[in-house]
């Protein structure tokens, strides 16, 4: 699937120019010529990259940066403008845009530019997920990659059901806390309610069997006699 980038530019045949040479090199472009146009263009469609002019009608560039990285909208943008200004480079980067662009500007330049962010950008995404699924909990001997729906004792893999994973996960990152079986049935089961805190035990008593050396003296979750669970890190383990 080709990637879409959405042109904002208020003089017609810079945006044609711009938008002829983009879709000969294999993009799909939309057009807005003027602020507003491209900042509700931007929100609705979600474009894989943003060529934006920083003089325009109704919102200048400057105003529709600034508006879209404040509603967290991730996309990359390319900042045009006829003028040669220091001021407003660095205001630009610092408002969020991910490169610069002075006109006149060759067709060959641009698509040379577009194809250099984009690439940045895939390649950031790329090491963020790669990252984020390589995410450890380490307990000692314990360890649980929560985006990988994975864990290992010793090296070796465990088993767990969608809901015994999800409780460990929820008591690791509470380590050292106190929990209630109400609050683990909420966190967990999503029941804001005193309900059959019976399954929040069951689940304890499975994840016992498969973590603890010994199920009836665990190093790992503790009974809070009368209150719930903590979970705790060995000092050796």
């Amino acid at each position: 699937m080709s990637k879409v980038i959405l042109v904002v530019e208020d003089e017609v045949s810079i945006a044609t120019l711009l938008k002829y040479n983009l879709e000969k090199a294999g993009y799909e472009v939309l057009l807005a010529h003027d602020g507003k146009e491209g900042f509700d263009l931007a929100i609705a469609k979600s474009p894989d990259l943003m060529l934006l002019d920083l003089m325009l009608p109704t919102m200048d560039g400057m105003e529709v940066c600034k508006e879209l990285r404040s509603q967290k909208k991730n996309i990359p943008i390319i900042m045009l403008t006829a003028r040669d200004d220091e001021f407003d480079k660095v205001l630009g980067l610092e408002l969020g845009a991910d490169d610069y662009m002075t006109k006149p500007f060759s067709p060959r330049e641009v698509t040379a530019r577009v194809k250099a962010v984009l690439r940045r950008f895939t390649t950031s995404l790329e090491t963020e997920q790669e990252e984020s699924d390589n995410k450890s909990l380490n307990f000692g001997n314990l360890v649980v990659y929560p985006e990988r729906f994975e864990a290992f004792l010793d090296e070796q893999p465990l088993e767990f059901t969608p809901k015994e994973f999800e409780l460990l996960v929820y008591l690791l990152e509470n380590k050292n806390r106190v929990l209630t079986r109400d609050q683990l049935l909420s966190a967990v089961w999503n029941y804001d309610f005193a309900g059959d805190t019976r399954i929040v035990d069951v689940h304890i008593s499975h994840l016992r069997e498969k973590i603890e050396e010994n199920s009836r003296k665990p190093k790992f979750i503790k009974t809070i006699r009368g209150i719930g669970y903590k979970f705790e890190e060995p000092k050796n383990v």
